[in-house]
């Protein structure tokens, strides 16, 4: 931790049980996310960097503009972007994209698509959207009357023009595997600059746009063949999980495919879908 830092620590002081209340009530009705009291101290450390941008001294002054001075309208999205967790990998959780290629996309050719539109729902920087064009491609190249776009989506602005450039340090790309990092990533010239960038021809099948999974409805446009939905629903609550599920479904034509993490369940849950394989769902 620097001096700056320190200093801004000591200064801001920590949050106090009222206004983390309030906090918490708020980023809950606004973006789905449980904030409990074990989350206390990672949310000042989060929020510290807020109180510097809008050199705001304390977290009681940083509520007070929030709640009492009308700030939320300025500063809501700055406040989630804060707050969300972004984890993210190429090909994370494998599985998925092993079977998208062998057994969604097939189904989705034999019953008569050409056109198919795919979303990922929480997108983050974008690794899960551009690994899913790279198995798209993939799968074009024996497949060539077929042709996709995909929609990308997010709370957060700040991991959204992230997305959209499409630049990552050359660790991230550790999982892509060899034929597919010469095909669709491309390496700086200058080998001191240890960043790559994704090809232009997967940037271009890629739509970036915010989105918040709370909205009463989803303004995406047409209906989409597969949906990816991973490793968010385990910040929501059951009945949260039960809307946010029902309205992907509503987005998602009849036959189409939908995936959750690994670590989560939709058992219980009242949603027009059958198992086809482990977290992956068929709309019926």
């Amino acid at each position: 931790m620097s001096v700056a830092e320190a200093r801004d620590q000591f200064d801001a002081g920590g949050i106090s049980p009222k206004n983390f209340e309030r906090l918490s009530r708020y980023i809950y009705d606004y973006s789905g996310i449980k904030m409990p009291p074990a989350k206390k101290t990672m949310l000042e450390g989060r929020l510290r960097r807020r109180l510097r941008a809008t050199d705001i001294e304390t977290f009681d002054e940083y509520c007070d503009y929030l709640f009492r001075q009308d700030g939320l309208e300025r500063e809501a999205i700055h406040l989630m972007d804060a707050v969300t967790t972004n984890k993210t990998d190429f090909f994370r959780e494998p599985k998925h994209f092993e079977h998208m290629f062998e057994k969604a996309l097939p189904t989705l050719v034999a019953d008569g698509h050409r056109r198919l539109r795919i979303w990922s729902a929480a997108a983050s920087i974008g690794a899960e959207a551009y690994t899913i064009a790279m198995v798209m491609e993939e799968f074009l190249r024996t497949h060539n009357s077929l042709d996709y776009n995909i929609l990308a989506t997010d709370l957060s602005t700040e991991v959204l023009k992230i997305a959209r450039r499409g630049v990552y340090p050359k660790s991230m790309i550790t999982p892509v595997e060899g034929s597919l990092r010469k095909r669709y990533v491309m390496e700086a010239r200058d080998q001191e600059r240890d960043e790559v960038r994704i090809h232009p021809r997967l940037r271009s099948k890629v739509g970036f746009a915010r989105l918040n999974l709370m909205d009463e409805k989803y303004e995406i446009g047409d209906k989409t063949q597969i949906v990816f939905c991973r490793n968010v629903l385990i910040y929501f609550d059951k009945p949260t999980q039960q809307k946010v599920l029902k309205r992907l479904c509503d987005n998602l034509i009849s036959g189409g495919f939908l995936y959750v993490g690994h670590s989560e369940t939709i058992t219980g849950l009242d949603l027009p879908v059958k198992q086809v394989a482990n977290t992956v769902f068929r709309r019926v």
